[in-house]
């Protein structure tokens, strides 16, 4: 995280401060023999000029507009890209994949932990795609992962239908990644049913990855029976990739730890810059302080 001003220059408008302590010494001076008569204007007045000065640097800090920002360049990445495959059809709407909380649906807690990997993947570039009696992607590659967090609460189950288009799935993550420019490209592909809809099926997916170097990581959710683990293994054979078989939410979690480990590769991407502007905090102070000044004032006019 980095701090810095947009407009600095507006700080020489502080030297007119100055001329609040150089102006009066410049002015003919004149003496009173009771300055006691004095004193308690005098002080009223000091703390009201501080005031006004405490002010006016808020005004300028605020016109010379204070920013943080989250810088990532391209250079410094070495992740990949990477396309989440994940099933939305009925079935992953059942309760009791997690031990701990088993009122909670498959779905929710999938989506749970998949949000924690996608918000841990700080040097991929991401990608979500969502199939049920056919595929579509929620998110395009992106590695701004705040936004595909916010991209996956809005995700539920039938919302591409009840049906498994597995071979759909991987087709729309392989057109996601069309214009991937890294060498490491990678598929994961998440179901918990067998391929009974789409257009096309899972061995022309397989194809056209193998085609454009694409591995595909597929992971078979509940029990073995409740998924075709044959279909899945062999699609993670012949991309190159690898199959895994997630019984409930814990293993699940194990085996995003593993998939965390893969080897790296360097990505290219555009720069990205992520800023807070934060003119409104000296704003919102001068803006207390000219309420202060103007309660203050009405009351020594009324004492």
């Amino acid at each position: 995280m980095h701090f810095e001003f947009q407009f600095p220059l507006y700080f020489l408008l502080l030297l007119s401060v100055l001329c609040i302590y150089i102006c009066p010494l410049c002015a003919p001076k004149r003496y009173f023999v009771h300055i006691n008569f004095f004193t308690k204007a005098t002080r009223y007045i000091n703390r009201e000029k501080l005031l006004f000065l405490l002010t006016f640097i808020f005004l300028v800090t605020a016109l010379a507009s204070p920013i943080s920002y989250e810088q990532k360049s391209p250079n410094h990445r070495k992740g990949r890209d990477l396309v989440i495959a994940l099933d939305t059809s009925g079935s992953m709407g059942e309760s009791g994949y997690d031990k701990e909380t088993k009122e909670t649906r498959k779905f929710d807690a999938v989506l749970a932990i998949l949000d924690n990997f996608i918000l841990h993947r700080y040097d991929d570039n991401l990608g979500v795609v969502v199939f049920g009696d056919f595929a579509f992607g929620a998110a395009p590659l992106t590695y701004d992962r705040k936004s595909l967090s916010f991209v996956l609460k809005y995700l539920d189950v039938g919302i591409a239908g009840d049906n498994t288009a597995i071979g759909d799935g991987l087709m729309q993550a392989i057109k996601v990644l069309e214009h991937s420019q890294t060498e490491n490209r990678v598929i994961i592909l998440l179901s918990d049913g067998y391929q009974n809809s789409g257009s096309f099926s899972p061995k022309d997916g397989v194809s056209l990855a193998k085609k454009r170097d694409i591995k595909i990581y597929t992971i078979g959710i509940g029990k073995e029976s409740d998924y075709d683990a044959s279909l899945l293994s062999q699609i993670a054979k012949e991309s190159g990739g690898r199959f895994f078989q997630a019984e409930d939410a814990a293993s699940m979690k194990d085996v995003y730890r593993e998939i965390d480990s893969l080897e790296p590769s360097p990505i290219r991407s555009q720069h990205y810059l992520h800023k807070t502007l934060l003119f409104d905090i000296p704003l919102f102070g001068a803006i207390v302080l000219l309420i202060f000044i103007l309660l203050r004032r009405e009351r020594a006019q009324t004492a």
